[in-house]
């Protein structure tokens, strides 16, 4: 019997097919074709429909006049502005709420995964009963309920509560002293900001310090010395170069000064409180995780408890923390979008909301929401990837 003879081309197929790594390039390559595929025909379908009802796409409507208020701004806006703008406004709205909830569920929770493990048992199960009570609520129950107690149980500016004649907390806001910086203050901001970067390499050098001799520097002290103490003594000594604006009572309202929303103040305290009870558990696995022994050793060398937690438990277990806390910061940053729900003006209410009501370009506006939320969610975890890199153990 003759064999039968395999085309050379068919036997060169075949063999980058039978390479693992080959064809694992292959079916990614097509993988990708079939989902860009997918989704050019999905917007071209888009395209093509709404420009059978005479809409097109287009995203001239921006620079059209906006024609509504926002009451919480950081730029100058007014209804006269363009829709490009209030959706600036908006973004720097979801921005402030995202980074305070950030910063304060991250202290929230990790003072939440340390009670739980505390050997006192009251303590232990005061914090048990709030992580089950909070996980277990959906956040935006927690926001209403929030923002409910805020305005119904503050009292109207007639009746504010008054903090030494200078702040005064009602139901339409915490109204407080704004400031009017003279020139002389851009030297404290530049000792400001010169303490930090001083601070910045301080900590290295007495980390290297520490690391060959053992010799401990105090850190801590010299921070709170260098970034708060010395700028304070130089704001003095410059007459302290800022006026301050002070809010007054004028007519139902308060005038003057600076005003931090209710809205901003129920969404804010609403997500980080939700957003901590995760973060608490995520910090108690992680303790837990790092072996007892490590702890035990830094006993026997006569470690307090709290520098044992502080310089021992915690550096170790937070590579196992850092993964999981991005996705708590993701989250907290997409819920923020739920601010809608109780009149906070962000992107969502914004150029998602009223804008996409007034021009009637739901497409255009849409695709804008979702490349904010999506660049600022890439944004974060570069961020903690960042982080995470820099606490790794590095093998040798």
């Amino acid at each position: 019997m003759s064999e039968v003879a395999i085309p050379p081309q068919r036997n060169a197929i075949s063999r980058l097919w039978n390479d693992k790594e080959t064809r694992s390039v292959i079916i990614q390559i097509v993988a990708t074709v079939l989902i860009l595929g997918f989704f050019a025909y999905i917007i071209r379908n888009a395209v093509d429909n709404l420009a059978a009802i005479g809409k097109g796409f287009s995203y001239k409507f921006l620079w059209q006049p906006s024609s509504y208020d926002i009451n919480q701004h950081f730029i100058e806006y007014s209804s006269r502005s363009t829709h490009f703008r209030a959706m600036l406004v908006g973004l720097l709205n979801t921005l402030l709420v995202a980074v305070a909830g950030i910063i304060l569920s991250s202290i929230l929770g990790f003072t939440l995964g340390v009670l739980r493990l505390s050997k006192n048992w009251l303590t232990n199960k005061l914090a048990y009963v709030y992580i089950e009570y909070v996980r277990n609520v959906p956040v935006l129950l927690h926001i209403l309920l929030v923002h409910g107690i805020i305005v119904h149980s503050l009292p109207v500016p007639k009746n504010a509560i008054n903090f030494n004649d200078t702040a005064f907390l009602t139901n339409r806001g915490f109204f407080t002293p704004a400031p009017e910086i003279e020139p002389l203050f851009w030297a404290v901001i530049g000792l400001f900001v010169g303490a930090i970067v001083f601070m910045l390499w301080f900590k290295q050098f007495a980390q290297k310090i520490q690391d060959e001799t053992g010799k401990h520097y105090p850190v801590a002290l010299i921070g709170v010395g260098t970034i708060v103490i010395l700028p304070l003594i130089v704001y003095f000594l410059l007459g302290s170069p800022i006026v301050w604006n002070i809010p007054e009572l004028k007519g139902f309202n308060f005038k003057g000064g600076m005003v931090i929303r209710p809205e901003f103040i129920a969404l804010w305290l609403a997500l980080s409180g939700y957003t901590a009870a995760f973060i608490g558990e995520i910090v108690r696995a992680g303790i837990v995780a790092v072996s007892y022994g490590q702890t035990e050793a830094a006993s026997a060398l006569g470690i307090s408890r709290g520098r044992t937690l502080s310089l021992v438990v915690i550096p170790q277990a937070l590579r196992i923390i850092v993964p999981p806390l991005t996705s708590q910061y993701l989250n907290i940053t997409k819920n923020s979008s739920l601010a809608v729900a109780i009149g906070y003006m962000d992107v969502v209410a914004t150029i998602g909301g009223i804008s996409l009501n007034q021009t009637g370009r739901e497409m255009e506006c849409m695709v804008i929401v979702l490349l904010i939320y999506l660049v600022l969610s890439l944004l974060i975890s570069a961020a903690m990837n960042w982080y995470n890199n820099r606490i790794k153990l590095v093998e040798r």
